[in-house]
């Protein structure tokens, strides 16, 4: 694991409130520049049962964790999924690498997109 896990409700609500969004198909990023890398994941009931946002969030931490190397420089991330029906880890990844290259253009002054 190349990152540090955001637990708490302070953290997210930061994030929230001052952080920048990008978007992809599958999933929303919300990231503000950080000391440390860190990554959270931000479900509802919408999403199904406990069992699917569980298997949910494996998904987008083993695609984040594959993936964050390609970060030019340290974030605090919230990953908000889009509610589907079901859920593919290579589209995940997908998304989780186009949101990455979004921030990394936003961030070395190629504008927000």
């Amino acid at each position: 694991m190349n990152y540090l896990r955001l637990k708490k409700q302070g953290d997210f609500q930061k994030i929230f409130k001052r952080g920048e969004r990008v978007f992809s198909r599958e999933l929303t990023m919300l990231y503000t520049p950080s000391a440390c890398q860190y990554m959270g994941i931000a479900l509802s009931k919408r999403h199904g049962g406990a069992v699917k946002r569980n298997r949910l969030k494996r998904l987008v931490r083993a695609a984040y964790d594959k993936n964050v190397c390609l970060l030019a420089s340290p974030y605090s991330i919230i990953v908000l999924p889009k509610v589907k029906q079901t859920y593919s880890y290579f589209e995940i990844e997908k998304s989780v690498i186009s949101c990455i290259k979004r921030i990394n253009s936003s961030c070395n002054g190629q504008g927000r997109h």
